[in-house]
């Protein structure tokens, strides 16, 4: 998710090849090269383990007994290597993510343990709304793994059941209807497999991976005792377990409701996976599965689970992106419910950049008109709690480069040693482009910045070491 350019790298491809420089020494060579080695034994070694023990249990994966038909939805052509590579992705795969919170009016015969209490709990099913939506590529070609993020209040029209909130596609219709109204949505895209998770499963994968480290962003407390459902985080950077970490991902009682959770999702997959992604992780494959097989429901065998997870262990942090579906939310009084309003022409943009889907002339024009600097929208959000005299040389630097949209939004909460130049609609050119002009930061392609921004540049200390060298004797009105 991140790509940064640090002072060595460029001090070092400047160096220039003295003749009295001496030579690497040949042993500490074939020291790195047996150790290179060893590490990638023992890779192989920890996913051939985990394959085993995890292929010895006797629980299916798969919950939901779905028609031919809905079967024919998904793509069944093999994603993985056989043998010796079955932990290798042989194409791209495009995986659905739902998470599923499921109260007892939702499924047909609740359990009888739900019965008669004051409060709704959570019942662990997979027939009740999708709480959370995700699409995720594993591309093996470019290396990379894209998630789009599709609010669950996107207002779209499910075969048969009309327009409605995308949610309600796994209610009416389970994992195969959904499919089918993401792919919709979303100009067509193949979808090759789905995952389920009930949200009763996410507390114990956090804790089976030992709880996350993450800033919460502000003072967090909500309180529905029709649920029993309490939040109470207080700001700042914390070691969260699964239950603290639920309230985080749950709570959307803000001024951005959905739309900032997801954010707070982001933020938690991107802290889950620099911790988590590693191959002393994989070996601890079986016990996160049988902590958390009975909340999960998917049509992955366990080899092709194995292959997606070698794979996310494998790909770069720069190579991992996070985006969400390009859209708007509904005004007051402009639908009989609230909704997140997709944009046809962001969703095909997105679409043709980062999934390959075909882009006609309108979308390429706008793509153009995006990579041309006047045109880009730039939102700053300082982290350092400076005064706004700060951002003036920033804002000069951007304005000497032909950046002419820029705007001072709301600070960012987390206190930041490093830029963040966040790619908010997946244009990471333009974020690369700005990062060049400033010479500091950097690069993440994810939906964290300000909503109506192309980029967003949340300033950290590096800033403030590296300003003087941009600052001038000339005024500016900001």
């Amino acid at each position: 998710m991140t790509s940064q350019r640090t002072s060595a790298e460029e001090n070092h491809s400047k160096t220039p090849n003295l003749k009295g420089r001496k030579s690497i020494n040949p042993k500490s060579g074939r020291w790195l090269w047996f150790w290179v080695g060893m590490s990638g034994i023992a890779m192989v070694s920890a996913m051939a383990g985990a394959l085993l023990a995890v292929s010895l249990t006797s629980t299916p994966l798969q919950q939901a007994d779905l028609s031919p038909q809905e079967e024919a939805v998904f793509d069944s052509d093999a994603i993985a290597g056989g043998g010796l590579r079955f932990s290798e992705l042989t194409r791209p795969v495009n995986l659905l993510v739902m998470g599923m919170s499921v109260l007892p009016p939702d499924v047909q015969n609740p359990p009888a343990d739900t019965k008669n209490l004051r409060y709704l709990p959570q019942v662990n099913s997979f027939d009740g709304l999708s709480d959370v939506m995700l699409l995720v590529k594993f591309d093996p070609e470019t290396k990379k793994i894209v998630m789009l993020s599709v609010p669950r209040d996107t207002r779209t029209e499910i075969e048969g059941h009309g327009t409605r909130k995308i949610n309600a596609a796994n209610v009416e219709g389970g994992p195969a209807l959904t499919a089918k109204t993401v792919s919709n949505l979303l100009g067509g895209v193949g979808i090759d497999r789905y995952i389920r998770i009930n949200v009763l499963g996410v507390a114990k994968l956090i804790d089976a991976l030992g709880g996350v480290t993450v800033y919460v962003p502000k003072d967090m407390k909500y309180q529905d005792d029709s649920q029993h459902l309490y939040i109470n985080l207080k700001a700042g950077k914390q070691h969260l377990n699964g239950e603290q970490t639920l309230q985080l991902l749950r709570f959307r009682h803000d001024e951005l409701g959905d739309i900032g959770r997801i954010q707070r999702q982001q933020m938690v997959i991107r802290a889950l996976t620099d911790q988590s992604l590693n191959p002393a992780t994989l070996t601890q494959l079986p016990k996160i599965l049988n902590v958390v097989k009975e909340h999960i429901d998917t049509n992955l065998t366990v080899e092709e689970l194995v292959a997606l997870f070698g794979f996310s262990v494998r790909t770069n942090r720069s190579n991992m992106q996070m985006l969400m579906l390009p859209g708007r939310f509904s005004e007051k009084g402009e639908y009989d419910a609230s909704y997140w309003l997709p944009s046809k022409n962001g969703i095909a943009k997105l679409m043709a950049k980062q999934f390959g889907l075909q882009s006609n002339a309108e979308n390429t024009e706008t793509q153009q008109q995006v990579n041309d600097p006047g045109s880009v929208r730039i939102a700053i959000q300082d982290s350092t709690g400076s005064d706004r005299a700060t951002l003036r040389p920033l804002i000069r630097a951007l304005e000497r480069s032909g950046y002419r949209n820029i705007y001072v939004s709301k600070p960012w909460s987390e206190p930041l040693e490093v830029t963040h130049i966040v790619a908010q609609q997946g244009d990471g050119n333009s974020a690369e482009s700005i990062r060049d002009v400033l010479g500091i930061g950097e690069v993440r392609v994810e939906s964290t910045g300000t909503l109506d921004s192309d980029v967003s540049i949340q300033v950290g200390k590096d800033w403030l070491q590296h300003q003087m060298p941009l600052n001038d004797s000339s005024q500016s009105s900001y």
